[in-house]
């Protein structure tokens, strides 16, 4: 796999992404970003640092868990749930909805119907650290810190700390996988 964002890249794509959502929202006064699990939740906290910083002020940033809501569930069956944090109510915030990759669009709808099961804010926008193409659905990101055309037999690997060991987006081969959807270890047909 090759790298395609250091953390060096990381931090600055996150940094100005922080001042495209100030300029966009005139402040920071009624922000409120909720990182989607995984590697979301520490970009929320970085970009809400990042705003937090710009603006003087601390930003509230919570986290969003999606696995109910998601289109592929009755598919994949039953999956861990995440931790839903809501720091403050959703009415009438503008709320960031905050990821790492923007692939197909069904994460953010499944996140979109979470948003609005829990209050009605009076705006929703989406930021990603890649958004590497491949819509199925009409959803496209506000904020994005890198655009990156990818093929479909590519993967993007976003690593960030601390659930990684490192700060970075690698891209390569999608890793082949067997019949129940797992990667297929080396030497297995």
């Amino acid at each position: 796999m090759r790298t395609v964002l250091s953390a060096e890249e990381t931090a600055r794509s996150l940094r100005r992404m922080a001042h495209q959502v100030v300029e966009r929202n005139k402040g920071a006064e009624r922000l409120l970003l909720l990182g989607i699990p995984t590697r979301g939740v520490p970009l929320a906290e970085r970009l809400g640092a990042f705003v937090g910083e710009i603006e003087s002020t601390t930003v509230p940033v919570g986290s969003l868990d999606v696995t109910l809501y998601r289109d592929d569930y009755a598919r994949t069956g039953p999956k861990p749930l995440g931790r839903t944090s809501l720091p403050v109510g959703l009415d009438g915030r503008v709320v960031i909805l905050v990821d790492d990759v923007l692939y197909t669009g069904r994460t953010i709808r499944a996140a979109m119907d979470a948003v609005m099961d829990h209050g009605r804010p009076a705006v929703v926008q989406l930021a990603v650290l890649v958004d590497r193409g491949h819509r199925e659905l009409p959803i496209r990101a506000d904020f994005v810190g890198k655009n990156l055309p990818t093929a479909a037999d590519e993967e993007v690997r976003v690593r960030l700390r601390p659930v990684d060991d490192a700060d970075e987006v690698l891209l390569g081969p999608r890793p082949a996988r067997d019949a129940s959807g797992r990667v297929a270890q080396a030497g297995s047909p």
